[in-house]
């Protein structure tokens, strides 16, 4: 019974130090601007700014499509679902891409013009 005890004890002291290691191998991977689920932080690396300045109004562009859609969906009943189901991955995806392409302009030191006032951020 003794055993028992002392095996149960040594597990759940472990389990601090395991978490702590995860956490630390998660932390190393991550990058300053977060860790994108859905986007490829380095997917815009060699594109030059004029490139960098059209993929950021195609992607505002979608993002506001995107937000749309969310809106009238989110009206109807059930809506929120449909949102959730339809469009909500596609609009985290797109934010993420936004995220991307804007750090990439302020690596490069872009002059890209802002985004139209009706793009959400």
């Amino acid at each position: 019974m003794l055993d028992r005890v002392v095996i149960i004890r040594d597990l759940f002291a472990a389990r601090p130090l395991r978490l702590a290691v995860l956490c630390a191998l998660l932390t190393g991977c991550a990058s300053s601007d977060g860790p994108y689920v859905f986007a490829d932080a380095g997917k815009y690396q060699f594109h030059n700014c004029e490139q960098l300045a059209t993929a950021s109004k195609q992607k505002h562009e979608r993002q506001r499509e995107l937000k749309e859609l969310i809106d009238k969906a989110e009206q109807a009943v059930g809506g929120q679902i449909v949102s959730v189901l339809a469009y909500r991955s596609d609009y985290v995806a797109v934010n993420e891409e936004v995220q991307v392409i804007d750090s990439t302009v302020r690596e490069k030191k872009c002059a890209v013009a802002p985004p139209s006032k009706g793009a959400p951020r």
